[in-house]
């Protein structure tokens, strides 16, 4: 039963059961052998409950005195220290009162304990009374001249964590809360070690409990690459990989001196792991053609992406580069080497998107369950989307944070702007958790992102952390919504309907995709606007290959539409401006020999002189290395780009 693996100084309630079962268990068989042999046919019953009752006294006693005597005296018998309210009135409560007595927090003077509910109230732990509720907190804190609070929160009661903080900012409260089990099962933080409230803790989210069996089956012993490796998400996927045993993790990015970093901390981390660094560009189809010919990978995992809206919105040509180039080459790279499965991680701005970078991370969805080439193949394709995580590069977090530190403003674009948020390790866990599950399997799965917060919420709080007060310590800015972003996110479309999985915070995306020749020849079509340099081409192709799209990327499509219709006869002969915008260059005419093109094209140039387009042939269409669009989407090779 365990009885003699318990560590008598901390003997507790659990080992108390313990024990009391194992003496039942022994005190039954010593009366079945006594009676069915008849050894002592004088002995009372009594004395047998009596024998029982005393075995467990003495023998759970003794460690019980040892836990007393190592413990101390009876705390707070006179007031010392800081006269402190505890919030919370379960388990991590007793163990703040339990820790308080030690020399690392003898400057606390535990005053009362404060219940969420109320369904404690009244009771005593360690001596220390439940005086109140979280509600009752401003007028306890008066009534106890409290000067501090300890919040200790159940697991389970996370989702009270705002409201905890709101009272205790009304009550004038100075607040600290105990480490995450995230960070105590990390190593990262220890019991009695307090810290700040952080933004993250506002979400109210319990640390995510995942079945681990079916996530360490499908990592152990395989060759995994993993893409963006060196990214927010990307480095928290290799930490969370590299525990299960990878016959091989090779991390992949262009990022230098990122993944420097990221190599180094997994490996001290994971001495005997086969960690593989690799410099590369996924849009490079040579280069990404040698990893995987190098390192045969079982499993993709593709994070790499460009991934912020408003620098995507300006920036058109090498985010569908990265996000849909890349995506392809990484996919029809996998089938052509054999990869049994890839998992592409994307985001909630792919549903209905407003943006470049929500439509590139869409037609990327589209590229790996639609593609003829690859629905045949039989590699696993999967894929899975999520929002905002917190602290991520580049996130509104850090930027409040410097924003604050450099006495402000604090910018929000918008009153009522609202986003759905996770934390990093929480959707990296999940990400894998969703490529682990059967149901998943040639599907979109979509993350549990809970309630949307209120962006000025967070910057209100953030300033109110510090000690300073919003609108008069620090000023807030309202400067409009950027390019691209809504006011709000959409976690589903009306085309699509989600269904639960096994695992509680993961659904399923219903949509009708297919394998399609039609896409195969849109997404040629923007291939050869890419590699034209034509922005307008690409923005209307976009909305063609994602007609969910919604405003403002939908008013592109109109615009690139103007610029195909007829031009007036007044095109000026003479050189090419060299002011012309590359954007505003278009394909008139593919044309196709055995199913390549068929270089080289007619390439228009339109420019404006004196306020009037003029279009005229350019004979450099041949002087740049084009995508073999064909090949590529046809046999899941690739060409150099």
């Amino acid at each position: 039963t365990g009885v003699f693996r318990a560590y008598w100084r901390h003997f507790g309630l659990q080992d108390l059961l313990t024990l009391a079962l194992a003496v039942t268990i022994s005190s039954l068989a010593f009366i079945l052998a006594l009676f069915l042999g008849d050894l002592f046919p004088g002995v009372a019953r009594s004395v047998l409950l009596l024998d029982w009752a005393s075995a467990i006294f003495l023998a759970g006693g003794i460690p019980f005195i040892a836990r007393s005597l190592e413990e101390g005296p009876v705390p707070f018998a006179t007031p010392r220290g800081r006269r402190t309210l505890i919030i919370g009135a379960g388990e991590r409560a007793e163990q703040v009162l339990r820790e308080a007595r030690r020399a690392e927090m003898c400057a606390l003077y535990p005053v009362g304990l404060v219940d969420l509910n109320g369904s404690r109230q009244g009771r005593t732990i360690r001596g220390v009374r439940v005086v109140g509720t979280v509600d009752d907190l401003p007028r306890v804190c008066k009534e106890l001249r409290a000067e501090f609070a300890i919040i200790a929160l159940e697991p389970g009661e996370l989702a009270d964590m705002r409201r905890v903080v709101d009272q205790c900012i009304a009550g004038g409260l100075e607040f600290k809360t105990l480490p995450s089990l995230h960070e105590l099962l990390e190593g990262t933080a220890g019991v009695n070690q307090l810290r700040n409230v952080r933004i993250e803790d506002l979400l109210g989210r319990p640390p995510v409990s995942l079945d681990l069996t079916p996530v360490a089956a499908d990592l152990r012993n395989r060759v995994i690459l993993l893409t963006g490796a060196a990214g927010s998400i990307g480095s928290e996927l290799a930490r969370q990989i590299a525990p299960f045993g990878p016959a091989r993790l090779v991390l992949l990015d262009q990022a230098e001196s990122d993944l420097y970093f990221v190599h180094m901390e997994l490996s001290e981390a994971h001495p005997s792991l086969d960690l593989v660094p690799v410099i590369c560009d996924i849009t490079n189809a040579t280069r990404l053609a040698q990893v995987y010919a190098q390192h045969r990978p079982d499993y993709v995992v593709h994070a790499a992406a460009y991934k912020h809206v408003p620098l995507m919105e300006t920036n058109v040509l090498e985010a569908v580069r990265n996000n849909v180039l890349g995506t392809l080459l990484v996919a029809t790279t996998a089938v052509r080497y054999g990869a049994t499965k890839v998992l592409v991680v994307s985001t909630d701005k792919a549903i209905r998107p407003s943006s470049v970078m929500g439509a590139t991370k869409r037609v990327a969805e589209r590229i790996i369950f639609g593609l003829p080439n690859l629905h045949r193949s039989g590699t696993d394709f999967r894929a899975v989307r999520f929002g905002n995580v917190l602290a991520s590069k580049g996130s509104v977090i850090p930027l409040f944070e410097r924003q604050l530190a450099a006495g402000g403003p604090i910018t929000v674009t918008h009153p009522l702007v609202q986003r759905y948020f996770m934390t990093i390790p929480e959707a990296a866990q999940l990400v894998l958790q969703s490529g682990s599950l059967p149901e998943t399997a040639g599907a979109i799965a979509m993350l549990e992102m809970g309630e949307p917060v209120r962006i000025l919420d967070l910057a209100e709080k953030l300033i109110r952390f510090s000690g300073r007060v919003p609108g008069r310590d620090i000023h807030i800015a309202f400067t409009g919504l950027r390019p691209g972003e809504k006011l709000t996110e959409d976690l589903v479309s009306a085309l699509e309907a989600t269904v639960p999985t096994s695992t509680k915070k993961i659904r399923i995306s219903q949509t009708s995709e297919s394998a399609s020749s039609d896409l195969v020849q849109t997404l040629s079509r923007l291939l050869a606007y890419l590699d034209a340099g034509d922005r307008e081409g690409l923005l209307a192709t976009l909305c063609e290959l994602v007609p969910e799209c919604v405003a403002p990327l939908r008013d592109h499509q109109a615009g690139a539409a103007s610029l195909a219709l007829p031009l007036p006869n007044s095109r000026a002969s003479g050189a090419w401006h060299p002011i012309l915008d590359s954007a505003q260059s278009s394909w008139r005419e593919r044309r196709r020999t055995n199913g390549r093109l068929n270089p080289p094209m007619e390439l228009h140039v339109e420019e404006r002189r004196d306020g009037v387009i003029c279009r005229r042939k350019d004979a450099r269409a041949g002087g740049r290395r084009r995508t073999d669009v064909a090949a590529l989407l046809s046999s899941g090779s690739s060409s150099s780009m």
